[in-house]
């Protein structure tokens, strides 16, 4: 049964070619353009560091074989809030990515598709640097989640090359 198996981020592949961590490190992650002073734009930093690091732990960049495209949008929306001030006190922010990852040799798209995820976060009310900082801190973690997703897909088509 042991040979039936396969790490996904183990140092060797079965089949003899390169690691999932080599294969990786050769895709170029292309910036994220987003207007400026909107959520996508401070968001679209942190996702491509995000993704950059996820692709080679830190390390050096493979000689690049894939580009990575990516858009994104966000939106948020009053979930709950007070009967005496209407003001909410629990707001979810959704953070929607689309992405393709081009062969560069053929300039071609191999992989395409969508990742989204919601988050949730209290307003802190009147306290607008609270509600402030709430609000960026979901924003940081739907970002991470975003590019997690997008790295698990990836590291599945390079694994399973589909």
């Amino acid at each position: 049964m042991a040979g039936c198996f396969q790490p996904l981020y183990g140092d060797r592949s079965v089949s003899g070619g390169p690691n999932l961590r080599a294969a990786l490190s050769g895709v170029q992650v292309t910036e994220i353009r987003a207007a400026a002073n909107t959520p996508e734009a401070r968001m679209a930093v942190p996702i491509q560091n995000d993704l950059r690091f996820n692709f080679t732990g830190g390390g050096e960049s493979g000689p690049p074989t894939h580009r990575l495209l990516l858009q994104i949008s966000g939106s948020r929306a009053v979930v709950s809030a007070t009967n005496v001030t209407g003001l909410p006190f629990i707001e979810n922010f959704t953070l929607n990515a689309t992405y393709s990852l081009v062969e560069i040799a053929t300039n071609k798209p191999v992989v395409t598709g969508r990742a989204s995820t919601t988050v949730s976060y209290d307003p802190a009310g009147t306290q607008r640097y609270a509600r402030i900082t709430g609000m960026q801190d979901a924003e940081r973690r739907a970002a991470k989640v975003i590019a997690d997703n997008v790295t698990t897909r990836l590291s599945s088509y390079f694994v399973s090359g589909s």
